[in-house]
């Protein structure tokens, strides 16, 4: 940063003590300020916006529901058994998408 900048706002940011100490040592290990130190790791990082999940975990909670109206079912003697390879595999799925999404960021 070759350009002089005026410096004229105030950020607080609160920490534990744990934290400050290793922002304080990371910044001394980079020869810098801590200011510069966080400016430059919030000017490195990349911030990752994930598509919106919502639909999948409403469809989530809606076979949560399911597996727990079967499991009343069931322990109330109302059938012996059922086959839950559909809700299994639909439940991998929502699972699986839900990993791919968090996997990209």
């Amino acid at each position: 940063m070759s350009e002089k900048r005026k410096r004229n706002k105030t950020l607080t940011v609160r920490l534990t003590e744990k934290e400050y100490i290793q922002i304080r040592r990371n910044a001394k290990k980079a020869q810098k300020s801590i200011t510069d130190y966080i400016v430059a790791l919030s000017n490195e990082l990349p911030i990752k916006i994930s598509e919106d999940v919502k639909p999948l975990l409403i469809e989530l909670k809606r076979i949560g529901n399911n597996l727990n109206q079967i499991a009343m079912k069931i322990n109330s003697g109302a059938f012996d058994s059922y086959n839950f390879c559909d809700v299994v595999e639909q439940q991998k799925k929502i699972y699986e998408q839900l990993y791919e999404i968090a996997r990209k960021g």
